[in-house]
């Protein structure tokens, strides 16, 4: 079984961060969007970008990834988990959580509070995310209520309820 480790991603990551999400999506649009979400500063946050990399002779080389960079609800600031990655053959291996797991982390330790991610209902709630309807915030355009997901790493704090704006290279 592999052991995967995260870290943040470095400058000499960005090729195979891009290679990653090319492989595990159909066209270059999450690629795309992390190259543009990087040359943003009001989106991004260094630190955020979490890359895993694997044991048994895989050393070195990455093989998941997990962005989260700056979101809005209602003014206040929030993070948008996306896009995650794993290269096709390392998928369902455990790569992927263990890049979003210490991109939380990460998170948290910068005093982040709320995480917003628009994905599978049956896949994100492994992590604590729950229907971000419930926190009374929604998205900006119509999607399903179980897939618009929300979590709240410190859950003393209050959250904030309202419409979330993602940054500008979201395209919404």
């Amino acid at each position: 079984m592999t052991t995967w480790t995260a870290r943040p991603e470095t400058t000499d990551d960005i090729t195979a961060i891009r290679d990653i999400n090319l492989a595990a999506f159909p066209t270059s649009e999450e690629a795309d969007l992390i190259d543009a979400l990087r040359t943003d500063p009001k989106a991004w946050i260094d630190g955020l970008s979490l890359v895993t990399e694997g044991s048994e002779g895989s050393e070195g080389t990455l093989t998941g990834h997990a962005l989260l960079t700056r979101c809005h609800v209602d003014g206040a600031p929030a993070l948008a988990l996306a896009p995650c990655a794993v290269r096709p053959s390392a998928q369902r291996t455990g790569a992927g959580s263990a890049a979003i797991r210490a991109a939380l982390d990460a998170a948290r330790s910068l005093g982040e509070n709320l995480v917003l991610v628009l994905g599978h209902p049956e896949y994100y709630p492994r992590f604590g995310f729950t229907p971000a309807s419930r926190f009374g915030i929604r998205a900006p355009f119509d999607v399903p209520d179980e897939a618009m997901m929300a979590l709240a790493l410190d859950d003393t704090r209050p959250v904030p309820t309202g419409t979330i704006r993602y940054a500008a290279a979201f395209g919404v």
